[in-house]
């Protein structure tokens, strides 16, 4: 069970902690990454200062280390357009650097509801898109995806159990108002398997599906694991140590 398994590791946020296990669930292999938003700098990057998208874990680690910081974990963000430009909503330290997208069209990304991953100093969450409109929440960093995967505990209810597709995916709940869970598959699985595991394994009231295929990467110093590509990836979010931690 991932209780179990987490058991194991320090608790987020402590000294020497491993954040990440990798554990499986219904016969598929998972790596599953917590953090806590009291005790974590997450963030949300495009581009370095430059004005050039990242691209790439290795680049944005680089970019990172030259101002005396370290990256600990980092998972692609969200879907992007053939510039890699973010499709939905994208908000970094407070700028709204893309609008939400709330058009009807083809694609995972507008299988309503989608949703909004958000994180506001020491508090996060995942909102579906059109609440996430109507509040008065202006998040500090936000990025817009879809589907929604887990929705007030309810699997999304165009995502069916017999379902054929299988891709390599990632999402990302919160729990507590603060507690971040990050997921992503080891092999490729089906949307609902996906679901299953933020609902009933890691026990998500809501989730939120951020890409799949080859976009979907995972990079984790505490696991030895770096995915690599060549730069050609969006909206990139990563949790931050100062180096000399």
């Amino acid at each position: 069970m991932l209780a179990a398994a987490m058991a194991l590791l320090t608790p987020p946020g402590a000294a020497n902690a491993n954040p990440c296990a990798d554990i499986e669930e219904g016969g598929a292999a998972y790596t599953v990454c917590d953090f806590d938003a009291r005790k974590s700098d997450i963030r949300l990057f495009l581009r370095d200062e430059k004005g050039e998208i990242y691209g790439s874990f290795a680049r944005l680690a680089d970019g990172l280390a030259n101002k005396g910081e370290t990256l600990v974990f980092a998972m692609n963000a969200g879907m992007y357009a053939e510039d890699r430009t973010p499709v939905g909503l994208y908000v970094e330290n407070g700028r709204t650097l893309n609008g939400a997208n709330t058009r009807a069209g083809a694609g995972n990304f507008h299988l309503k509801p989608n949703g909004v991953f958000w994180i506001d100093g020491s508090r996060a969450g995942v909102t579906e898109t059109a609440r996430y409109l109507k509040s008065p929440q202006r998040a500090q960093f936000a990025t817009q995806s879809g589907p929604m995967l887990v929705i007030g505990g309810r699997i999304h209810p165009r995502i069916h159990g017999d379902g054929m597709s299988q891709k390599f995916r990632n999402g990302v709940c919160v729990q507590d108002s603060h507690t971040m869970r990050f997921a992503i598959s080891n092999r490729p699985v089906t949307f609902h398997e996906f679901a299953l595991l933020f609902r009933d394994r890691l026990h998500c009231p809501d989730a939120l599906f951020l890409d799949g295929g080859s976009a979907s990467a995972l990079y984790a110093p505490s696991l030895s694991r770096h995915d690599r590509f060549a730069p050609t990836m969006g909206p990139l979010l990563g949790v931050v140590e100062k180096a000399n931690r």
